[in-house]
């Protein structure tokens, strides 16, 4: 099991962000991405949300740092760790602005793109952008075969039901033969949607019973990720049992790759929180 991390600062979720994390920036969340490069962790993350409504904020957050700008940045600080959109909403994009967009970060980070996709849940969201919440689904699907189609290559081609296109040049578009596309869901849809069409899954709000129950149903595929996050921030210095038998739940539920966060009171000691998880995570 592989463990990246879910970056602070870009994404606050009430209850689970740290305090230091509202007045930090660009410096402090470099000081941790150049951390988890240095240290071997697998990937960073950044989410998507456009505009969040005020009382759907109380409950959700409402920082959401722009993904592409976020990971952007960060990819020309670091060398090794993955960056990976969880999640970007696709009825949110046209698929070749998403192979466009990404394709070139793919192409500025040496091939580190992992392109987490949702099918999205704010209808207000959806309306304010104009884009279709009733049927959003089966545009989805439509949208990752497209996608699949695009992401690698220079004159994609495509027809399905709500995307077509050709003789059009998309350059740059991303170096990796195959950008690993991770699905986001909690139903046992979206599991058969990322078996389907896309090369992991990131479930959420499941418990792990469920879970391995959910994965011993299915006809999961050899090299097909799960991706898995603790319910709450890990604190691998001052509890590190508590941090392992955390670690070791979720392994045993199925995850491949885990999305961890630390908490902690400042950038700096989010790192030496990193350092703490990394030794702990080698003993398992």
């Amino acid at each position: 099991m592989r463990i990246g991390i879910t970056s602070p600062v870009v994404v606050r979720l009430p209850g689970t962000a740290s305090p230091w994390e509202a007045d930090a920036g660009a410096e402090e969340l470099g000081l941790v991405a150049r951390t988890a490069d240095r240290l071997g962790f697998h990937h960073l993350t950044c989410s998507e949300h456009v505009a969040v409504p005020v009382g759907v904020a109380r409950e959700r957050g409402g920082s959401y740092w722009d993904p592409l700008a976020t990971l952007g940045h960060l990819s020309a600080l670091t060398s090794r760790i993955r960056l990976v959109t969880q999640v970007l909403v696709l009825g949110y994009h046209h698929p070749l602005q998403i192979a466009k967009r990404y394709g070139t970060l793919d192409r500025l980070s040496g091939g580190r793109v992992t392109l987490g996709l949702g099918v999205g849940s704010l209808e207000e969201e959806f309306e304010l952008l104009g884009a279709e919440f009733t049927g959003r689904g089966a545009r989805a699907d439509d949208s990752l075969r497209a996608l699949r189609a695009a992401l690698s290559s220079r004159v994609p081609e495509y027809h399905g039901e709500y995307y077509a296109f050709e003789d059009f040049v998309v350059e740059p578009h991303a170096v990796q033969e195959r950008v690993p596309l991770w699905i986001g869901g909690r139903t046992p849809r979206s599991l058969r949607r990322a078996i389907t069409l896309g090369d992991g899954w990131v479930p959420f709000g499941l418990a792990p019973e469920r879970l391995r129950g959910m994965l011993d149903a299915a006809d999961v595929p050899d090299g097909f990720e799960i991706v898995l996050a603790p319910g709450r921030p890990l604190d691998p210095a001052a509890a590190p049992e508590a941090a392992a038998t955390a670690l070791t739940r979720l392994r045993d539920a199925g995850a491949t790759v885990l999305s961890a966060s630390v908490s902690a009171r400042s950038a700096a000691h989010y790192c030496e929180q990193l350092e703490a998880l990394h030794t702990l995570a080698s003993d398992l």
